[in-house]
């Protein structure tokens, strides 16, 4: 492998290091395209930066565009998980208020039931 590739890829697994490093809290969906994109558009750069000759420049413009997409991809998973979301909260919430109206339902029922007996006590 020559000097340039080699000088290259160091680079790109330092940056990537140093980016994964300064995430103190847990990375989101987009994060994670951005991160995974831009890791993927570097490594191919650099791979074909370095059959041109400059294997810095195409990890540079790889990881950029990489990063880019990723983070287009992975903003629209997040947007995807925000809405299943919503519509899972709101499941849970319709759910709970049918379980109440069951409950005053059974309620009426039984009051319904003791009712009558009550009437016929009166007569």
């Amino acid at each position: 492998m020559s000097m340039q590739y080699r000088t290259g890829v160091a680079v790109g697994v330092l940056a990537f290091t140093l980016t994964v490093q300064g995430c103190s809290q847990p990375l989101g969906t987009r994060e994670k395209g951005t991160l995974v994109g831009a890791s993927l558009g570097a490594a191919t750069g650099a791979i074909v930066g370095a059959a041109v000759g400059n294997p810095g420049a195409g990890a540079a413009i790889g990881g950029a565009l990489g990063g880019v997409s990723g983070g287009l991809v992975g903003d629209q998973m997040q947007g995807q998980e925000t809405r299943q979301s919503a519509l899972q909260r709101q499941i849970e919430e319709q759910n709970r208020e049918i379980q109440q109206q069951r409950q005053e339902l059974e309620e009426l029922k039984q009051q319904r039931r003791r009712r009558p007996a009550a009437e016929d006590d009166d007569d």
